[in-house]
């Protein structure tokens, strides 16, 4: 009576027979024994049971323990808390992380402009009779040309991006 009592309780509370050796400075395998009626616990133990299972010593000793429902529910919902919890901060962080890499890449969008601007095109004044001068001033001639076009949209949508990972109170 009593093994099934604590066993039920421990399950009713939700918790593993290693968490409640853990609450108890036991090892898992003494509670398995006296869940399994192969051994008893002291009545010091027991008075230590009681408070850790949150139930009267009478009621570990007394008749049998039915599982509620509301218990198990208990449980349940406790841990889908943690786990929306945990979902929750993997969100922030994820929103974090976006946030930043947009930061970095308006950054890198501003210092190359800068860069071209400083440098105002210096493949205007190459010989381009040698055609590997040829090939790289077409491509400088390229990635400028697209990149001026194309670095103040994506700039823009890096903006609106910060702004709507911004952390909403």
């Amino acid at each position: 009576m009593l093994n099934e009592n604590i066993k039920a309780i421990r399950k009713s509370k939700g918790l593993s027979q290693q968490e409640l050796a853990i609450k108890l400075n036991v090892v898992r395998q003494t509670i398995s024994k006296w869940e399994q009626g192969l051994s008893v616990p002291d009545s010091d133990m027991l008075i230590s049971i009681s408070e850790v299972l949150e139930t009267p010593v009478s009621t570990l000793l007394g008749e049998a323990v039915v599982e509620t429902e509301a218990d198990t529910l208990k449980a349940i919902s406790e841990k889908l808390e943690v786990i929306n919890l945990q979902l929750a901060q993997k969100k922030t962080m994820r929103r974090k992380i976006i946030r930043w890499l947009l930061i970095a890449l308006c950054a890198m969008i501003i210092v190359i402009f800068a860069a071209l601007i400083i440098l105002s095109s210096p493949y205007l004044g190459w010989d381009y009779s040698d055609p590997e001068t040829a090939v790289l001033g077409v491509a400088f001639h390229s990635f400028e040309w697209l990149f001026v076009r194309v670095a103040p949209v994506i700039f823009i949508a890096a903006i609106i991006g910060i702004f709507f990972t911004l952390k909403k109170e």
